[in-house]
């Protein structure tokens, strides 16, 4: 009787133990998302100083920082595309960023020149730089964007990642080719049309018609036939219903279009 009472004693000890051991667990757990909860908070009322004060690279730089250190939060797609927002802010901004480079004007520079020269578009010198006609000044210092884009279209996501060396600047939402069509491959955009018409089998369609798909933007490949542009059918994005070709709302082609040179690679994959 001594042995079983003894063992009996023995064995609530060490259920009593156990269950103080998970207590403090519980409580160390529960500090731990009480901690991380408030540096969240705080860094979120960070950024909204920093955004009323118009410090775009400060307020990326916050959202960041939630990004990689709270990668299991919830939250971390709306930060992203928070990120996302202020990357095209800060495009269209004059704030001068690591990516971009302060370039003053000469004698017989015209916009063209100097977006051929820097591989950029006339539209995003003219944005970041608040010029509202063709007509620049010599001696004027403007901002160039200098970090050469690229475009990645995943079929399988039916989403165009535009990015600058590795960082993605923004995801869009796109359309691709029915049964998979969509040629997998890198291809270069060699032309860019504003208001397409569209050159169908048997017909020509003009850009005020209604059975224009191309929609407001045309960015061809080196590959025959084949290209970004917009789209009449916008309820259609998210989907492989294309005869091949890459759309995009028309805001998000426009956008698009006008960061975008000539020249610059577009890989497609499964």
């Amino acid at each position: 009787m001594n042995k079983k009472f003894l063992a009996i004693i023995l064995g609530v000890i060490l259920i009593l133990m156990l269950l103080v051991v998970l207590g403090v667990k519980k409580v160390s757990s529960g500090a731990a998302g009480g901690k991380h909860r408030a540096t969240v908070r705080a860094l979120l009322n960070q950024a909204r100083l920093l955004e009323a004060k118009a410090s775009l690279l400060e307020v990326k730089g916050v959202y960041q920082q939630l990004v990689n250190d709270f990668s299991e939060s919830s939250d971390v797609a709306n930060w992203q595309k928070r990120i996302e927002e202020i990357n095209i802010k800060l495009l269209f901004s004059s704030t001068i960023t690591p990516k971009s480079i302060i370039y003053q004007i000469k004698s017989g520079d015209t916009l063209d020149k100097i977006a051929r020269t820097h591989k950029t578009t006339i539209e995003l010198l003219m944005k970041s730089n608040n010029i509202s006609d063709s007509v620049i000044i010599s001696g004027r210092k403007i901002k160039i964007w200098s970090m050469p884009f690229s475009i990645l279209v995943d079929k399988s996501q039916n989403i165009l990642l535009l990015k600058s060396e590795e960082e993605v600047i923004k995801t869009y939402i796109v359309s691709t080719g029915k049964n998979n069509c969509t040629p997998v491959g890198v291809f270069k955009i060699v032309n860019k049309l504003l208001n397409p018409t569209w050159f169908k089998a048997g017909a020509v369609v003009p850009p005020e018609s209604t059975e224009n798909v191309l929609g407001t933007r045309w960015m061809g490949f080196d590959l025959a036939g084949y290209g970004i542009h917009g789209t009449t059918e916008p309820k259609e994005l998210g989907k492989q219903v294309t005869q091949g070709c890459v759309r995009l709302n028309n805001a998000d082609v426009e956008e698009l279009y006008s960061i975008v040179p000539v020249g610059i690679e577009v890989t497609i994959v499964d």
